[in-house]
């Protein structure tokens, strides 16, 4: 994994525990965290696209679609990439290396579907959306992707398998250390602060950013040079 991204890993692990700052692993609770919180800031006009994207089975709540990229993998082989992205023993990243799949073709990575997916978000309303995409399927792939970048074990080398070949243990049980972040540190969160609801830990989240996180808030809204979409940057913060 390499000493410098183990160290911050580690590092970060232990002050999720201390402080419970935002949640960076994201297992199926997580990736409706990410959703509930982002449905309650868009604008009017995003909130009324996303209503009209959104199947009628999700009544309206983007939170309880944000896993289905996951759900499809099996179906949508094609997919499986675009969850992440490998980078080589170093911490660094730059997209025109690093943005690939194992054939080498570019741009399949979850950076590159990002950009793809907010792209093809955009042609909402025109003729285009009607002829060339399923823009249903474009909103929960970049909802979820959105969650994946943002997760440490998403973003590493390809050596360690997202942390698949990593073992270590929750408390007294064991795990893969990429498991504990997608799943076992929300779980215990919930389970030991609130009452094992995911809306408490939504509410405590959305009054940190309305508080004490408010003056970052500006910076993370910023897309670096005007982009449509900053992946990179969010990547690289990792």
């Amino acid at each position: 994994m390499g000493e410098c991204r183990m160290q911050k890993m580690l590092a970060f692990l232990s002050l999720m525990l201390v402080t419970l700052p935002p949640i960076y692993g994201w297992g199926t609770d997580g990736h409706s965290i990410i959703c509930k919180i982002a449905q309650t800031r868009l604008s009017e006009e995003a909130a009324d696209a996303v209503k009209q994207l959104l199947p009628k089975w999700a009544e309206d709540d983007l939170g309880s679609v944000c896993s289905w990229a996951d759900q499809v993998k099996f179906r949508y082989r094609w997919s499986s990439p675009l969850h992440f992205i490998n980078t080589p023993e170093t911490c660094s990243y730059q997209y025109k290396r690093d943005c690939k799949d194992e054939d080498g073709e570019a741009g399949r990575c979850v950076a590159g579907a990002i950009n793809n997916y907010t792209s093809q978000l955009l042609t909402y309303n025109s003729a285009a959306d009607k002829a060339e995409y399923n823009l249903t399927e474009s909103l929960l792939f970049l909802v979820h992707f959105m969650g994946d970048i943002h997760q440490p074990l998403h973003v590493g080398f390809a050596s360690d398998k997202g942390g698949n070949t990593i073992d270590v243990h929750w408390y007294k049980t064991k795990q893969v250390l990429h498991h504990v972040w997608d799943t076992n540190i929300i779980e215990t969160a919930e389970e030991r602060f609130y009452n094992s609801n995911v809306d408490g830990m939504v509410d405590a989240i959305q009054q940190n950013i309305t508080n004490e996180w408010a003056d970052q808030v500006k910076r993370w809204e910023t897309c670096s040079l005007n982009k449509t979409a900053c992946p990179d940057m969010y990547q690289s913060s990792l």
